[in-house]
């Protein structure tokens, strides 16, 4: 049974379910996804996220503006924490920086991303961080906001080990999407060879960066088990053990026990990669 720790529910393509967002759930759950994280990129939409996954119980949620966003509702600490109050949120995020397209001044972006990290800290509910060619920054910021007290997640990590081992010293897990799947991502499985189990999450991303062999086309939950396969032949795991680990660490990091999340364990490794 696995854990999509990661996934814009909102968002999927429901074309290929005849538009019907239940039967795109009941999918999900015959290919053995049990729990789902539905992730906010902004506050403008987030009402109508929280309504449409009222009714699926196993459907996780958190709050935050994405780095992108521009244009709608910007956040404050106090809406942030007041959000994070209902039980369905178990994180704030996603935040964090990314330079990819940023033209001119960061501060806004990193503005935003400590107005996060304030609020997970009062809420005391773990960061879902997006970072993208701003690994000083990120970091830097992490660092100097007391981001290791509420820990959490770099999602769809596509960075260097220096970088991940960085987020694991500051008590964050590291999260795989369907890019680890990518012919092209020898240097991101290395990188996951080398994280210990106990901090390994996966995701989708839906409907984003769908896995190999959906590459190019719009990505859902379902697909969560060609990520967890191509992360078992990387580190030497069966498809229960990838599940059973990922399923564990998913508890540890958003249950609430912040000292479990900054325990760390060194797992086997393995030379062996992806197609």
């Amino acid at each position: 049974m696995l854990i999509d720790s990661h996934c814009h529910l909102d968002r999927v393509d429901l074309k290929r379910h005849g538009g019907d967002f239940d039967r795109m759930m009941r999918g999900c759950a015959e290919a053995g996804v049990v729990r789902m994280l539905c992730v906010a990129i902004d506050l403008d939409h987030y009402p109508a996220m929280r309504r449409l996954v009222d009714p699926y119980p196993t459907v996780d949620l958190s709050v935050g503006v994405h780095p992108n966003e521009d244009g709608g509702i910007e956040p404050s600490v106090e809406r942030l924490v007041d959000l994070a109050s209902d039980p369905r949120v178990v994180a704030i995020g996603e935040t964090g920086l990314d330079y990819y397209r940023l033209e001119g001044d960061p501060s806004g972006q990193q503005d935003r991303f400590r107005t996060h990290i304030a609020a997970a800290r009062i809420c005391r509910k773990p960061l879902i961080i997006h970072t993208r060619e701003a690994r000083e920054d990120t970091i830097r910021l992490l660092r100097e906001e007391g981001a290791d007290e509420t820990g959490g997640v770099l999602h769809c990590f596509t960075e260097t080990w220096e970088m991940a081992r960085q987020g694991l010293d500051l008590g964050f897990f590291v999260s795989f999407s369907g890019i680890l799947t990518f012919k092209s991502a020898e240097a991101l499985r290395e990188v996951a060879r080398q994280v210990p189990l106990d901090r390994l999450l996966i995701e989708t991303d839906s409907p984003y960066l769908a896995p190999v062999p959906y590459r190019g086309k719009s990505n859902e939950p379902s697909y969560l088990g060609r990520i967890a396969a191509c992360l078992g032949e990387i580190r030497g795991l069966d498809p229960e053990q990838v599940a059973a680990v990922t399923q564990d660490n998913y508890r540890r990091l958003f249950g609430g026990d912040r000292e479990a999340r900054r325990a760390s364990a060194a797992g086997g490794f393995s030379t062996r990669s992806c197609d």
